[in-house]
C-alpha cells in the first residue's frame, strides 16, 4: 500500500513537472517569439481593462452617465481579448501568464492610483493607452506574420480595429463643444 501511494505521488509529481508541450506545426522559434510578443500585449490588456473600470467606477461629473457607460462598454471589449489571447499563445504551444504579479512585471500600461482624476484627463489618458496598444498589436502582427501564423495575425488585426475604434471614441468624446469641429 504505502509502496503504491509513493509511486502515484511520483507520477503525479512527474506530470506537474512536465512541459505542456501542445502539438502544432509551428517550429520551437516561433512558439517562442509569437508568446514573447502576446504575453507584453496579454499583460497590457488586463491593466488597460483594469484602469478601465476604475475610470468607469470613478466617472464623475454633467456626463456621468453616457461616459460611465462608454467605458463599461470598452471595458467588456478589452476584458473579452484576454482568452482569446491567451488561448492562442496555449494553442500554439507557448505559456502564459500565470498570475496578477506577472501581470505586473509585464505591463507597460501605467497604473493610475490618484484619488481624484478629471473625467476629461481620464478620457485623455485612456485614448493614450489605447494608441499605444494599437501600436504594440502591430508589433506583434509583424511578429506572427514573420513566421506566417495567419491565425494569429487574424485576431490581431481585428484587435487593432477595436482599439482604434476605442481610441476614436474616446478622443471625439474629449473633445470640447466647438461649431468649427476643431
Amino acid at each position: 500500500m504505502k509502496n503504491t501511494d509513493s509511486r502515484r505521488r511520483n507520477a503525479l509529481k512527474q506530470r506537474w513537472s512536465a512541459p505542456l508541450g501542445t502539438p502544432t506545426d509551428l517550429k520551437s522559434p516561433a512558439t517562442r517569439d509569437i508568446a514573447a510578443a502576446l504575453n507584453p500585449v496579454l499583460a497590457d490588456v488586463y491593466a488597460l481593462y483594469v484602469k478601465t473600470k476604475n475610470f468607469h467606477w470613478h466617472m464623475s461629473g454633467p456626463h456621468f452617465r453616457d461616459y460611465h457607460l462608454l467605458l463599461d462598454e470598452q471595458a467588456a471589449q478589452l476584458f473579452a481579448m484576454t482568452d482569446p489571447i491567451a488561448e492562442r499563445i496555449r494553442k500554439i504551444g507557448g505559456t502564459t501568464l500565470r498570475s496578477i504579479g506577472h501581470i505586473g512585471r509585464m505591463q507597460r500600461v501605467l497604473d493610475n492610483d490618484a484619488e481624484f482624476v478629471e473625467p476629461s484627463d481620464m478620457l485623455a489618458e485612456l485614448r493614450d493607452d489605447n494608441t499605444a496598444l494599437a501600436g504594440r498589436l502591430r508589433e506583434a502582427h509583424v511578429v506572427c506574420d514573420g513566421y506566417h501564423d495567419i491565425a494569429t495575425t487574424s485576431l490581431i488585426e481585428n484587435w487593432i480595429d477595436e482599439a482604434e475604434r476605442r481610441t476614436w471614441f474616446l478622443f471625439e468624446t474629449g473633445r470640447r463643444a466647438d461649431s468649427s469641429g476643431h
